[in-house]
């Protein structure tokens, strides 16, 4: 193995020029072996408590042999290197861990008759039943929301992006900034004091509306980025063919954004698929089926599973339907993404030579 001086290693000290592939791998290991060694001899029962340690050792361990083999400098970069992929482990474990949670507790009796059927004079305590009357709320509450949402986040991102300047560009972003980070109860109260005011009980539509609340910041905010990404170039070479800003946007500027934009839009309705609360302040649950959402309370599937898991006391009917619902609802939201993907290639703009 070739050396190398290294300046910063002080003079006539000469470094091996790189470590081992394997040497990594060992360094993990044995920091595992070494942070089960710590956790059992501490009496440290939780894992998540030895994979922290084991990080750390992995971090030290790291910084270690590099600098003794590659010099300071070398090792530095190890280390960032080491954070880096401790830090994706940090983030994908718990994912992982919820997924499959899910997925083993949620198969139990998510079947054909499960999503197909409702509660109807099922009680929460009885097995039997299904999400049929959730899953027909949700989309029917979602598809709504998205429908008024989605367009008036969209009209104003080209509105702030293409037009907006001065004092009322400034308020519209002020309020799209404070409107990001609102709690969606505030959302759901907001909507049932317009009921309250008109007298009016709860209905699927209601909770479209509060849902749409929620999502038009987050449309906004996707799709303003998206546009600033168009080239300035492609607006003035089609404003310089004499077309008017208003079809310049229609046909350059929204087509070559449409992948990211429909990303965007699709990914807000991720985010409100899961909502709880406005749902249960503004649609209140039906254990039967109700297919119009302007008349009569409906179900959703976040409100389903709080409802059952609230009945289950952690176990029981219940608590299997609780958990067959939800992987239902991650189901969905995958779906979801894996669409958005889908439309985001296949709109993107074409590279050629």
């Amino acid at each position: 193995m070739s050396t190398a001086l290294d300046p910063r290693d002080g003079a006539g000290v000469r470094r091996a020029a790189g470590l081992p592939k394997w040497s990594l791998w060992a360094v993990a290991a044995g920091s595992v072996a070494l942070a089960v060694g710590i956790g059992l001899v501490a009496g440290l029962t939780s894992h998540v408590q030895w994979g922290l340690i084991a990080a750390l050792l992995f971090v030290l361990g790291t910084y270690a042999v590099a600098a003794r083999a590659e010099g300071r400098r070398q090792a530095k970069d190890r280390v960032a290197t080491a954070l880096v992929w401790v830090a994706f482990l940090l983030a994908v474990v718990p994912l992982v861990s919820l997924v499959w949670t899910t997925v083993s507790r949620g198969v139990k009796v998510l079947d054909g008759y499960f999503l197909s059927h409702s509660m109807g004079l099922v009680a929460d305590s009885e097995p039997g039943g299904g999400i049929y009357h959730a899953i027909l709320g949700s989309l029917e509450q979602v598809g709504l929301a998205t429908a008024l949402g989605a367009p008036i986040g969209v009209l104003t991102a080209i509105y702030l992006v293409e037009y907006g300047r001065g004092r009322l560009a400034l308020a519209v972003t002020f309020f799209v900034d404070v409107m990001t980070g609102i709690p969606s109860i505030v959302a759901g109260l907001f909507i049932l004091s317009l009921m309250l005011i008109l007298d009016l009980q709860p209905f699927g539509f209601a909770g479209s509306l509060a849902l749409a609340i929620l999502m038009m910041p987050v449309v906004v905010r996707s799709t303003e980025e998206m546009l600033k990404l168009v080239p300035n170039e492609l607006r003035e070479a089609s404003l310089a063919l004499g077309i008017p800003k208003w079809r310049t946007i229609l046909k350059v500027v929204l087509p070559t954004s449409l992948g990211g934009i429909t990303t965007g839009v699709m990914l807000a309705v991720a985010r409100i698929a899961g909502e709880t609360a406005p749902v249960l302040l503004l649609v209140f649950g039906n254990p039967f089926i109700n297919a119009n959402p302007f008349e009569g309370a409906q179900a959703s599937l976040p409100l389903y599973i709080y409802q059952q898991y609230a009945q289950s006391a952690g176990a029981g009917a219940a608590y299997d339907r609780a958990w067959a619902a939800s992987l239902t609802l991650i189901a969905f939201v995958m779906i979801l993404n894996l669409v958005a993907r889908g439309i985001a290639r296949w709109k993107a703009p074409k590279t050629g030579r």
